[in-house]
């Protein structure tokens, strides 16, 4: 049996072995329960945030790829491009082809003809007939102007 004191309640209940503690452990685990399905459910969220905002990352870092890949072939393009232009302005034919036309180089011993077109003419200039005088006076000239004779 307990031991009593003067004020009548129990020592072992004031250390928590005693009468009474059933609810009261009753009611530490549900806390303890309803606590640790918190935490459980905080750390699952911020995984869960966690994975989307990497996922987010990861798609835009691949949009970013495969615009520089876009990029990259235009360039090889481009310079495939420009080397076939290099490697067509390199033969000899084509430099003398090009000085001739552009820049009207002859080689000695030839003669360069520039042919000259005479200047187009113009075709003669009618003088304005000067509008008719009319008797009427000024009035008659703006009704003349706005509703025609």
């Amino acid at each position: 049996m307990p031991r009593q004191d003067g004020s009548g309640s129990s020592v072992t209940a004031a250390v928590g072995f005693g009468g009474g503690s059933g609810a009261n452990r009753a009611r530490r685990n549900v806390l303890f329960t309803r606590g640790l399905i918190w935490v459980t459910a905080l750390i699952s969220l911020s995984l869960l945030l966690g994975s989307i905002a990497q996922a987010w990352s990861n798609s835009r870092l691949l949009e970013q790829e495969a615009a520089a890949r876009a990029q990259y072939e235009q360039t090889l393009a481009r310079h495939d491009q420009l080397q076939k232009l290099v490697d067509y302005y390199k033969d000899p034919f084509v430099i003398e082809s090009e000085a001739r036309q552009s820049l009207g180089y002859v080689r000695p011993g030839e003669h360069r003809v520039v042919i000259v077109s005479p200047p187009p003419s113009q075709p003669p200039t009618r003088p304005r007939p000067a509008p008719p005088a009319s008797s009427g006076g000024f009035w008659s000239q703006w009704w003349a102007i706005l509703f025609g004779s």
